[in-house]
């Protein structure tokens, strides 16, 4: 009786160059992500793109997200910044994500190159698509999802990461003052009541914010 041989092991093919090898894999990457986007592109067209096995793409780079981040060559990994934010208490969600975007841009090595990808956002052309639709699905849907059965969940998601965007926007790509010098606990303490109301929408922090604006001169 013919022995079925089994299953291909994930890895690198011998006599392969790594080097060449993961280099021809982000080159068609860019390619794909640039004509088709992140979402339309896979793991399986950037393979056929480059020439090499789906399990090759697994063996150097995790999903499309890594890919993502070395296409940039931007060390920082927003997905896992956020996936890591989610656990835990709904009502600490707010603050635990502002303060682990704070702690990730706040590492030198990361901040000229995350900037750099934060303009190409704002720019026109297949990296401003590929970025954009990468935030969207990576961070705020996966925010919309941990909200559950919320009827404007998405909307609630996105207003949320506007609030940590600008944060970003204004300290470390505009750094203007005082944001740009002010520390992670005083932001958070300032912002994090904010990101937390879009996202869960507690009235106590309407009441704190508010209520004070009555007393305003328009209203005497």
């Amino acid at each position: 009786m013919e022995q079925r041989e089994g299953p291909r092991r994930r890895g690198r093919p011998r006599g392969a160059n790594p080097d060449d090898t993961k280099a021809r894999i982000l080159a068609a990457a860019a390619a794909e992500f640039g004509e088709r986007g992140y979402e339309a592109a896979s793991i399986r067209s950037i393979a056929r793109r480059a020439h090499v096995d789906p399990r090759l793409v697994h063996h150097y780079f995790d999903d499309k997200s890594a890919l993502v981040a070395e296409v940039v060559a931007v060390p920082l990994r927003p997905d896992r910044i956020v996936q890591g934010a989610l656990d835990g208490p709904m009502d600490e969600l707010g603050a635990r994500l502002l303060r682990a975007v704070l702690a990730a841009w706040g590492n030198p090595k990361v901040q000229p190159a995350a900037a750099a990808a934060m303009r190409s956002v704002m720019a026109q052309g297949p990296v401003s698509r590929m970025l954009r639709e990468f935030l969207r699905r990576e961070i705020m849907l996966r925010l919309a999802t941990r909200l559950g059965d919320a009827e404007d969940a998405e909307l609630r998601a996105e207003l949320a990461a506007s609030q940590v965007v600008g944060i970003i926007m204004v300290r470390y790509v505009l750094a203007f003052e005082p944001v740009a010098s002010m520390s992670d606990d005083e932001l958070v303490a300032r912002v994090a009541p904010v990101v937390q109301f879009h996202l869960t929408g507690d009235a106590r922090i309407l009441d704190s914010t508010v209520a004070p604006a009555h007393n305003s001169a328009h209203d005497e």
